[in-house]
């Protein structure tokens, strides 16, 4: 028998380690904060960590809903919010205004490809880009304190439906 503190809480066994780790953190996060620790958070912190981030709030709703209908609306996007707070997810706003998140990890800076057909994310980092950005900001005399960028456009297998399309 699991005597371990996640089989305590209700964690799920089979949750990723990064959603267990997650899971303890946002526990830990809330006990300091003095707000409540309860198992549809843990349920939600482990489905967003399953599902590998950029989903709308919606689709995570509707993902944790199928583990658990009991879980609210309101209670995802108050979870979300706090993963934010606590730095364990970090929210972004694209083109189509819906709020997404991903996972905060000890993923370094990254920029997006952002399909406006399927809608598809797709993360990649560059250093030349990142050079040529600091080389412009200090050539202006600005310090930079954040950035992002995002491409837009079509992903190949739009670009090939579209043209397949009479």
């Amino acid at each position: 028998m699991d005597t371990s503190p996640e089989s305590a809480r209700g964690v799920d066994p089979q949750a990723s380690p990064a959603a267990r780790q997650a899971v303890e953190r946002l526990a830990a996060w809330l006990e300091a904060k003095g707000l409540k620790h309860s198992r549809q958070r843990d349920v939600i912190v482990e489905t967003f960590f399953a599902a590998g981030g950029h989903e709308p709030v919606d689709g995570l709703v509707a993902r944790v809903r199928a583990r658990d209908p009991r879980v609210s609306v309101a209670t995802v996007y108050r979870t979300m919010k706090l993963l934010a707070e606590c730095g364990l997810a970090v929210p972004r706003r694209f083109e189509d205004g819906q709020t997404r998140y991903e996972p905060a990890g000890n993923r370094g800076h990254h920029d997006h490809l952002i399909c406006t057909g399927c809608g598809r994310i797709v993360e990649f980092e560059n250093e030349r880009i990142e050079d040529l950005q600091r080389r412009v900001a200090r050539s202006h005399g600005f310090e930079v304190e954040s950035h992002k960028l995002e491409l837009y456009g079509r992903c190949a297998r739009c670009r090939a439906s579209r043209e397949a399309t009479p």
